[in-house]
């Protein structure tokens, strides 16, 4: 970009592409490339962040979250990519655990995938969740009440707080809209976040699916901070430097099976017709979590 003259809507559009492709931006780099003053970058990061486009950082932008639509419309999308996820997530669920299900489009394709005749007990606010798995005889199932949220599609109520503060889940598969090594776990309801800061402190262990472009991504309402994350399932072609960020965190990541396409309005297979494939690894197991302060 050197010795090129940007017009202000130029300039705007090449910084949100740099966003989109890289997830975040830093206002001292842009100045440099851009040749102009930090404080020019950071009124054209302040349009966009108004525009919805972007999240203004310290230093910076994130690029927004694609997870901001309904739990209708997310369970349509990335079908496959979510599975392959979810039986990586599943692998990692030791006998006699108690599990705790968040809800999420992904975290129900985990729930599919979850292992037989283990004699977990499994726990969620969720559902649609709960119906995958009320058919099962080889696991106890726990189904939180209360008014379900149809954005977040589980129930995030002060009743499902309630019950939730009495329980000690060896294991959370929580559910997030975004994630970013310096601006931490975040969600796009105010209940939810709550609900799931709640669901943090009451757990030991705490495993995090996610796709791609959730990676170094925001969403309105903080969560946690990642070092409370003890398990990282990611995509087998996520990207390096956040997730090797992520590694030396102390993180244990797990790479995900490859998907041979990644289409995101393939039809959405429902709970009656799904068979978790067969398995022969033994999980892993999950290392306690950090608790929030």
């Amino acid at each position: 970009m050197q010795g090129r003259s940007f017009m202000p809507a130029e300039r705007q559009q090449e910084i949100l592409a740099r966003i989109r492709k890289d997830g975040r931006v830093l206002a001292a780099e842009l100045a440099q490339e851009f040749q102009t003053s930090e404080d020019t970058i950071r009124r054209s990061l302040r349009d966009l962040a108004a525009q919805g486009l972007c999240t203004r950082v310290y230093g910076g932008a994130l690029a927004m979250s694609p997870a901001s639509g309904s739990s209708s419309q997310r369970r349509k999308q990335a079908v496959e990519r979510k599975l392959a996820l979810g039986q990586k997530m599943a692998s990692i669920v030791q006998s006699g655990q108690l599990l705790f299900i968040d809800a999420g489009s992904t975290n129900l394709a985990a729930a599919r995938s979850l292992p037989q005749n283990m004699g977990i007990t499994v726990a969620t606010h969720d559902p649609l969740i709960a119906s995958v798995l009320a058919g099962r005889t080889d696991l106890t199932l726990i189904t939180i009440g209360g008014q379900v949220n149809p954005h977040v599609g589980a129930a995030v109520d002060g009743q499902a707080l309630r019950l939730i503060m009495e329980m000690r889940p060896d294991l959370l598969f929580l559910g997030i809209c975004a994630m970013d090594l310096e601006s931490g776990i975040a969600a796009f309801q105010n209940e939810d976040a709550q609900m799931k800061r709640t669901l943090i402190e009451q757990s030991g262990a705490i495993a995090i699916a996610v796709l791609n472009e959730k990676l170094s991504a925001s969403a309105p309402y903080y969560v946690g901070e990642v070092d409370i994350i003890s398990d990282l399932i990611v995509e087998s072609d996520a990207p390096k430097r956040p997730v090797s960020s992520m590694e030396s965190r102390g993180l244990r990541v797990h790479r995900a099976k490859a998907v041979s396409s990644k289409p995101s309005d393939k039809p959405h297979i429902v709970a009656e017709d799904y068979v978790p494939p067969g398995r022969s690894n033994r999980p892993t197991a999950a290392r306690k979590s950090s608790r929030l302060s």
